[in-house]
């Protein structure tokens, strides 16, 4: 407590109002995922349902050292608080003094979590996973982190759950050839900056702006402060493809399910149906993705490398299990239950069906 509350004290005001405007912002949007549980009784004797249960315990991994993500706080600890779990367990490496970054802790008193660990790494995905002396066993394991706490969480997922195997960022554009290029080029550098191997690519149905858009790059990457970085990404990964219009883009980035989509075009909303794939999509030329990663709501914890196909962005779905329950009188039974000794007799299970018909003998 007393370090969370010197964190608190070091991080300076103006800072701490906006982590806390962007968690209710956060809040406000994920209230609206909570499901209920429902209960189904319109035949005589029988009553089904379903109850809607939060996990006992979620681990949040947080990284830690230059790469200090008090957004990761918020998105991730949020929804599980929303969700109705009753302890949120952080781990964070500290840096060389021993410390977890203040900003880190900040977030996480804003945020609500529960219990602070200082460990970092593939060690500290094990340790949620299988317990330790001092630090609790979760049931979920969320966050980001390098490549050895992404495998981590791969080898012990069964043993926990985990949110997702995330990848290098990625950011797909579909601008139009009103876009300004010098917030494409800005937006593009926004993941970029990320990691090495983080993907930006530009999809436009002009010639004009791919060509304005690959000068301003040149202009604002020696600008940026992790150069290097944006550099390598860029040139390795950076793609610029030039469509026949606007819709043949769509399906381009459909093909790509980016992590994020930009919409750069004047009525991003008639353009929305078609998108099938994508894990968070910025819609008109006012909205860049580095909104949906600090202060706009929804979540920034999106599924990479193509699987937005077939898994979603965090929610509070991912903190909740779902448990089913049925109820049947001997009246109610009587009407199905030849057809379940049926049905199991062509499945070979006769034991099943005999479960079902012996209740009714005399």
């Amino acid at each position: 407590p007393e370090e969370i509350q010197e964190a608190l004290e070091q991080v300076e005001p103006r800072f701490i109002e906006i982590l806390k405007t962007a968690a209710e912002n956060i809040r406000l949007f994920h209230e609206k995922q909570v499901r209920n549980s429902f209960i189904i009784n319109d035949r005589p004797g029988i009553v089904m349902g379903q109850k809607v249960i939060p996990v006992d315990r979620a681990g949040l991994y947080v990284p830690g050292g230059t790469a200090a993500y008090p957004s990761t706080v918020l998105m991730d600890a949020i929804p599980a608080k929303i969700a109705g779990v009753p302890e949120v367990v952080m781990v964070s490496p500290p840096g060389a003094d021993g410390k977890i970054n203040p900003v880190i802790l900040a977030a996480a008193a804003i945020a609500g979590v529960d219990k602070i660990f200082k460990l970092g790494g593939a060690q500290a995905v094990a340790a949620l996973a299988y317990g330790t002396e001092s630090v609790p066993k979760v049931d979920k394991i969320v966050g980001p982190g390098n490549a050895f706490v992404a495998e981590a969480k791969k080898q012990v997922f069964g043993v926990v759950s985990i949110d997702m195997i995330a990848g290098p960022s990625e950011i797909l554009i579909v601008a139009d050839g009103k876009s300004d290029p010098r917030c494409v080029a800005a937006d593009l550098l926004s993941q970029a900056e990320h990691d090495r191997l983080a993907s930006a690519v530009l999809v436009t149905d002009s010639m004009d702006l791919a060509v304005a858009v690959q000068a301003e790059l040149e202009v604002q990457i020696p600008q940026l402060s992790r150069a290097d970085i944006a550099r390598e990404s860029i040139d390795r990964n950076g793609k610029i493809i030039v469509a026949d219009d606007l819709w043949a883009a769509i399906e381009i980035s459909n093909e790509l399910a980016p992590e994020h989509l930009e919409l750069c075009v004047d009525n991003p909303f008639d353009y929305l149906d078609a998108i099938r794939h994508a894990g968070s999509i910025f819609m008109g030329r006012h909205t860049p993705e580095a909104l949906g990663d600090y202060m706009a709501g929804p979540n920034h914890t999106l599924p990479t490398g193509g699987t937005a196909k077939f898994s979603s962005p965090l929610s509070v779905d991912d903190f909740v299990k779902k448990t089913q329950y049925s109820y049947f009188t001997r009246s109610a039974l009587e009407q199905v239950a030849e057809d379940v000794a049926c049905f199991a007799e062509k499945e070979g299970l006769t034991a099943h069906a005999k479960s079902a018909v012996i209740r009714l003998e005399k």
